[in-house]
């Protein structure tokens, strides 16, 4: 499916980028993980945010907004995880953060409380990657939680991993397994920002992405950016054991391929480099599993039983008209 013929968020990021002039200091605008300015002297800078909803991004104990069949958490909990995606995208650059600022708006009944806790978690997760939280800014309203983390960061020894790089014939490798994390991932998952250094320290990536939202449609948004195709390999995907609990008649492939959050990365590499990271397994604390290939011609495609057949964009897509 075309971008073109999509509702909502990508169509509307695709009308901006059409709209968006070029500027001496911006090296890489909209349409990857973060952008990329050009600082004078030193590093470029990697600039992402990532804004938080209740009731679509995390369901609040004690919340105005309940979700069947969706664990609410708590604040601090909210807190950790606004700041993880962020830094999942600086991973997804293979980039360093450095620091944040966190705009809230905090429902007036308990507010300060509610602050208060969501800092801490916030906290907790920045100091665990060397993030300074700088500054923001906190309003009241009398809707629900909404909470917008912004994060700078620099480029890795190994430069700037764009989504852009992919190239006909290069493998799609995955940091970890797929599927389920609406039991708990989506909340508390690490940022796999010392696995993409890692891995850019010892093989050249080609292009990377992190998984927000659901696999097929992040490896289709960088086939986008590549110009290239892919076919994932079924057999070949990995999952997540807790996906059998979910029981809601969805295959568990379908689950890996669609659930979105489970913010592994997904990256290109030659056939020969993807071979001996098979091999060698050199990342401590995960294992990488090769679940595609890049194709010259255009389309994402799914493999399974000998058989290959279009594979739509799944996962998630915020919806507008």
């Amino acid at each position: 499916m075309s971008r073109e013929s999509e509702q909502g968020e990508f169509a509307f990021i695709d009308w901006l980028r059409q709209r968006t002039p070029t500027a001496n200091r911006v090296r890489l605008g909209p349409g990857d993980d973060t952008a990329v300015l050009a600082w004078t002297p030193g590093p470029d800078c990697l600039v992402t945010t990532d804004m938080l909803l209740e009731g679509s991004c995390f369901v609040l104990e004690g919340g105005s907004v309940q979700v069947p069949g969706v664990a609410p958490a708590s604040a601090r909990r909210v807190g950790r995880k606004a700041m993880a995606v962020n830094l999942s995208d600086i991973a997804a650059m293979a980039g360093v953060p450095l620091a944040a600022v966190v705009s809230v708006g905090l429902p007036r009944r308990q507010g300060r409380v509610l602050a208060e806790e969501l800092y801490l978690g916030l906290r907790e997760m920045a100091d665990r990657f060397n993030t300074a939280i700088v500054g923001g800014d906190t309003n009241s309203w009398d809707g629900p939680l909404v909470i917008s983390v912004t994060i700078v960061g620099e480029p890795g020894p190994g430069g700037v991993i764009r989504r852009s790089g992919a190239r006909p014939g290069d493998w799609l490798l995955v940091t970890g397994p797929l599927g389920g994390s609406i039991l708990g991932k989506h909340l508390d998952f690490i940022p796999r920002i010392r696995e993409a250094l890692e891995l850019a320290a010892l093989v050249p990536l080609q292009a990377m992405i992190d998984l927000s939202d659901g696999l097929a449609a992040d490896v289709g948004n960088l086939c986008q950016e590549s110009c290239v195709g892919a076919v994932l390999w079924a057999d070949a995907i990995p999952i997540h054991p807790q996906v059998g609990q979910l029981g809601d008649g969805r295959s568990p492939l379908e689950h890996a391929l669609g659930d979105g959050e489970d913010f592994e990365l997904v990256f290109a590499v030659a056939p020969e480099v993807g071979q001996s990271l098979l091999q060698q397994q050199p990342i401590a604390g995960i294992t990488l599993a090769a679940i595609g290939e890049c194709l010259g011609q255009p389309g994402l495609w799914l493999e399974q039983d000998g058989e290959r057949r279009p594979l739509p964009p799944l996962g998630w897509v915020h919806a507008f008209a």
